[in-house]
């Protein structure tokens, strides 16, 4: 009984650590081994996410990078690997994307190593994904 009580008491604290936030911004990057392009998202707005209160880590960020793998899959673009980047703040990810842009646009020697692409909102949205906190509420 001592057991189950600890328990309890261990997963109120760890639900007790998410909180959802009105919004967040965020872009994707993509990558593969086997070529040299690279692709981008623009900067988007997603509302009510959830963000681990302890860490602050994007909740389901795997389901978001999951999203444009996808997307670039149905591109004929196969084999991604695929990173999203967040923040509650637009300016800090802002710094963030042009610092990703620096490294993989030209080099100091002047030459293009990759073949940055940029993928438009028109073409792929990052979607809120719903998460088992949701359906609790």
């Amino acid at each position: 009984m001592v057991v189950c009580l600890l328990m309890m008491a261990g997963v109120s604290t760890v639900e007790a650590r998410k909180q959802k936030v009105a919004k967040v911004y965020i872009f994707g990057m993509a990558a593969a081994f086997t070529d040299t392009i690279v692709h981008f998202t623009n900067i988007q707005a997603l509302d009510s996410v959830w963000i681990d209160s302890k860490n602050k880590f994007l909740q389901e960020r795997e389901a978001y990078s999951y999203q444009l793998r996808e997307y670039l899959k149905q591109q004929q673009a196969p084999n991604r690997t695929c990173i999203v980047f967040y923040s509650q703040k637009r300016e800090k990810l802002e710094k963030k994307y042009q610092k990703m842009l620096r490294l993989y646009g030209k080099a100091k020697d002047g030459a293009q190593h990759f073949d940055v692409r940029f993928v438009t909102d028109n073409d792929f949205k990052f979607k809120r994904v719903i998460t088992g906190e949701e359906s609790n509420e």
